[in-house]
């Protein structure tokens, strides 16, 4: 699939929000997430809890942009003002009701609240539209249980033909895809904030095959690097990833296998 398969759009329906009286905070968490697992976040909105504002902005992203992912957060609760699904259900032309079924089932495991969201799924043309709900907490939980398939199910929409989804991860007739540093910087070069970037750093894993003794010490018995073995200690790395991102002058940061 093309990079440009893997855009993303976070739009925010809160009234209060939109007026500017209260911070969002699920939006910012939710585009966060998204770049953690290489999803290029192409737009953002804030929309008050109106049907025809939730529906144009859906509309522009899905018809207009051509948007793969679109979530949205908030307006999934029993309030009468709560009309994100009616609003995306007027709107999407397939149903993908297993998305928020595992929402809400992941959910009931920590609240039996869970059961009370009602958020949907479909699909517009080629683009997934989500409802998430309006918390941080709740919109982050939700789509980390699903992120991993909705990746597939996209693949399976920008694709010209069928996907084979009972085949393993990188058995469908290819090998699965490299680590590209030239695709990692198209990434970043597409991120919001890549004007401000003077300078990228990166590294792609490759070691080389003479051995650090013969370099230094100029031993010549010494074999060649035939492989490397590596661990780490996955918080303290996303702490130090959290950190770098937190940095003045900091702009874009991808760490981990993402």
């Amino acid at each position: 699939m093309s990079e440009a398969a893997y855009t993303a759009a976070v739009i925010t329906v809160s009234d209060k929000g939109f007026r500017g009286e209260r911070e969002d905070t699920s939006g910012p968490a939710l585009c966060e997430m998204l770049r953690e697992q290489g999803w290029q976040v192409v737009h953002t909105a804030m929309v008050p809890d109106e049907k025809d504002m939730i529906r144009r902005e859906l509309i522009t992203c899905a018809d207009e942009k051509g948007i793969a992912l679109i979530l949205t957060t908030g307006g999934t609760g029993f309030s009468p003002r709560d009309i994100t699904p009616e609003a995306t259900l007027s709107v999407v032309e397939r149903l993908c009701p297993g998305i928020p079924e595992a929402m809400r089932a992941e959910s009931m495991k920590i609240t039996p609240h869970g059961c009370l969201s009602r958020e949907t799924a479909g699909i517009r043309k080629r683009s997934l539209i989500i409802n998430l709900p309006g918390s941080r907490k709740a919109s982050t939980e939700n789509l980390a249980a699903v992120l991993k398939p909705i990746r597939h199910g996209v693949e399976m929409l920008q694709s010209a033909g069928s996907a084979d989804c009972a085949a393993p991860e990188g058995a469908a007739g290819k090998a699965p895809e490299k680590p590209s540093v030239g695709a990692w910087m198209r990434e970043a070069k597409a991120d919001p904030d890549a004007e401000k970037v003077g300078m990228y750093l990166v590294h792609n894993g490759v070691v080389r095959a003479t051995a650090r003794s013969r370099v230094r010490q100029n031993d010549k018995t010494s074999r060649p690097v035939t492989g490397m073995r590596f661990s780490y200690d996955r918080d303290r790395a996303e702490r130090a990833i959290a950190e770098a991102r937190a940095m003045e002058g900091i702009y874009y940061v991808r760490g981990l296998a993402q």
